[in-house]
């Protein structure tokens, strides 16, 4: 059992996160901080607390992303071809589906957060079986997007042959949709415990594996891309089956009571969908951003170089991005926790806190780029026309990595808080209103290609992370705190049992 990380390190971590800022699990709130060696000093503890939550969830975030991006890698040395469809398919269909069960997948961050915050752990487990029931519902009505990508390729008017292609490989990827929609509540439901040890475990076991399946099918036995999809697939299952190991072993005590054979599972089922399906719009209008720049840079002259460009530019991105949905993750956590919880200001502080240390890991990034600009195209294929391409990307790709450091760290502190609903609305407006109309004009009319099309797009993500800073900062927090506390008892479930648990 010692692979998962074991149950006494599970409860260890758990203690020093509950842990109030003075010391100790108390049931009051963070004192006000009056000088600035009492901010140091909490600021230490608070970024302690924050990094054994971030820590295992960025290499979590960074080992599943990794089995698309090392499948993408190996197609990149396969032919152009076959980088074009594989990346096309990794971005645009699956990213389509990653987007929309992770997001329907992160109502669990609000919901399992605030109730494992107020130690209600009956609900968790009811919470994580209506999620299931959602997303596989949602998996059923995905299907055509995979069976009829290629025709859905062509409406975007993308090149024939990397419709064609793509299409087929979305085929062989339909057994990933379903392993979506049981992977993510899984991992809400354990991140929301702290069992973020475990995730990484779990992770780390299916990365090798990946590695090593992939390679022997790809290169020993030459399958291509029908290697590439099998291993995909594959690797996929086995985090959800080792996850599902692990709950299954009893390493979740209170929070999984098995299942529910019952109508609790079903009851506020409504409520709970709206939820879901805010999360969803809300993470889907922020992957489909990225999605449709691979599809409008499709149009443009050279369109094989340029979606090659585009698609490693994207794949880094996505692994820098994975860092800081580590954060995303912690922070929702922390806030999620300390609102069910009734502890309003140290909810705050954790905020300010985790913007600092992303900032300043944004900044490395940032300078890491610029200076490696020339270069780091060239892991990823052996083309030095697409090479070419991905430097002249530098500067703005460059400015996404930094400005990126803030925005997800903010979409987490939106999940925690419940906010999914509004920040849907902001990113419609911010992304597609401005976004990629500002980058279509760039890029098209102004014939400035890719680095327009990128440039202008990343003026919406600009406004996004302005507007979202600007309410977290207007934020009440002791009225977030009350709203938790409502949830908890509205969507608890209509069991005699879990009903009195949340009661008290």
């Amino acid at each position: 059992m010692a692979v998962f990380g074991g149950g006494d390190d599970d409860d260890a971590l758990r203690v020093a996160l509950l842990a109030s800022a003075g010391g100790g699990e108390q049931e009051g709130d963070l004192e006000e901080i009056r000088s600035v060696s009492t901010f140091l000093r909490r600021a230490g503890e608070e970024n302690r607390r924050l990094w054994l939550l971030a820590g295992p969830a960025i290499f979590t975030s960074l080992a599943q992303y990794s089995l698309g991006a090392i499948t993408q890698v190996l197609a990149g040395h396969l032919t152009t071809l076959e980088l074009d469809a594989v990346s096309t398919e990794n971005s645009v269909i699956a990213g389509l589906a990653f987007g929309i069960m992770y997001g329907m997948g992160s109502a669990l961050e609000t919901l399992c957060g605030q109730a494992y915050g107020a130690k209600k752990l009956g609900v968790l487990g009811v919470y994580l079986q209506r999620s299931w029931i959602l997303l596989t519902a949602m998996s059923v009505c995905m299907l055509p997007i995979y069976l009829f990508a290629t025709p859905i390729l062509r409406f975007f008017h993308q090149d024939e042959e990397i419709a064609v292609l793509a299409g087929r490989f979305s085929l062989y990827m339909i057994p990933q949709l379903f392993a979506y929609a049981l992977n993510f509540p899984i991992q809400k439901f354990l991140q929301a415990q702290s069992k973020v040890m475990a995730m990484a475990v779990v992770s780390a076991v299916a990365l090798v594996f990946h590695v090593a399946l992939s390679w022997f099918l790809v290169v020993p036995m030459q399958m291509g891309i029908v290697g590439l999809a099998i291993a995909l697939n594959t690797s996929w299952w086995l985090v959800v089956l080792g996850q599902l190991a692990y709950i299954a072993m009893g390493y979740c005590p209170g929070a999984w009571n098995g299942f529910e054979l019952d109508s609790l599972a079903l009851t506020e089922l409504f409520s709970f969908a709206r939820l879901s399906i805010g999360s969803a719009i809300m993470i889907c209008l922020e992957f489909w951003f990225y999605m449709f720049l691979i599809v409008i840079v499709g149009n443009l002259p050279n369109a094989q170089v340029a979606v090659a460009a585009v698609s490693i530019c994207t794949n880094l991105f996505g692994w820098q991005i994975m860092v800081f949905f580590g954060f995303n993750a912690a922070i929702s956590v922390r806030v999620s926790n300390e609102l069910g919880a009734g502890r309003p200001r140290a909810a705050k502080f954790a905020i300010t806190v985790v913007l600092m240390s992303s900032v300043a890991i944004g900044l490395a990034f940032f300078v890491a780029v610029l200076l490696l600009r020339d270069v780091y195209g060239s892991p990823f294929t052996e083309n030095p026309e697409v090479v070419e391409a991905v430097a002249s990307l530098g500067v703005v790709f460059a400015f996404s990595l930094l400005l990126n450091s803030v925005q997800p760290v903010l979409s987490g502190v939106a999940v925690g808080a419940g906010w999914q609903w509004l920040v849907a609305y902001i990113n419609l407006g911010c992304y597609y209103g401005i976004g990629i109309p500002v980058g279509y004009v760039i890029a098209f009319p102004l014939q400035r290609g890719i680095q327009g099309m990128w440039g202008g797009m990343l003026t919406g993500v600009g406004l996004q992370t302005v507007i979202l800073v600007a309410i977290t900062v207007r934020t009440n927090w002791n009225k977030e705190a009350r709203e938790a506390t409502s949830r908890i008892r509205q969507w608890g479930g209509g069991s005699p049992k879990i009903s009195g648990d949340i009661l008290g």
